[in-house]
């Protein structure tokens, strides 16, 4: 799933296989640049093998560059059993600090949910850390509604933080 460059500059592309190189680097970049935003941590992901990078990109993770460098990356994990399959998350999403307020995540997002669309797909779902006040207003205005809370949903730094579940309805 190619897409044109924007006039930005920008192209968003679904990894392959072949593509793992990419996906470890935005995804190290992300872990490490970014490390209270996401569940785990870089070093769950630095010594893994080639075989096992290769199996993360199983499920679907679209890459944004810009003049072919990977500046941003979002994520789907379908579930899988039949009366679920129309539900997916939203997973490791980033967009690196120097890129941030362009529109690249909104683009991410309008590819992914299309992606998602046609899948048959009609809920995507995440979990935001609560401390990531600008990742929280982004999913709101982009159609995402508040449904829950997990208290203490993740430790940072040895800190209990809440987990905002978010559902966005791609068929209303």
């Amino acid at each position: 799933m190619d897409m044109s460059p924007n006039t930005r500059g920008m192209l968003i592309r679904r990894l392959s296989i072949d593509d793992v190189e990419i996906f470890r680097r935005i995804r190290l970049e992300a872990l490490s640049c970014d490390p209270s935003s996401f569940a785990s941590v870089h070093d769950d992901w630095v010594d893994l093998s080639d075989e096992e990078w290769r199996n993360r990109l199983n499920e679907p993770v679209f890459v944004a560059f810009i003049n072919g460098e990977p500046v941003g990356m979002m994520g789907l994990s379908r579930y899988r059993p039949r009366k679920m399959a129309h539900r997916a998350t939203l997973v490791s999403v980033y967009v690196r600090k120097s890129a941030r307020g362009t529109g690249i995540a909104a683009d991410l997002l309008a590819t992914v949910s299309d992606y998602a669309r046609s899948l048959g797909i009609t809920q995507l779902e995440l979990a935001v850390n609560a401390k990531n006040a600008v990742a929280v207003q982004f999913y709101r205005r982009h159609g995402f509604v508040e449904v829950g809370r997990i208290p203490g949903g993740v430790l940072d730094g040895g800190r209990e933080v809440d987990d905002i579940i978010m559902v966005w309805r791609l068929d209303g």
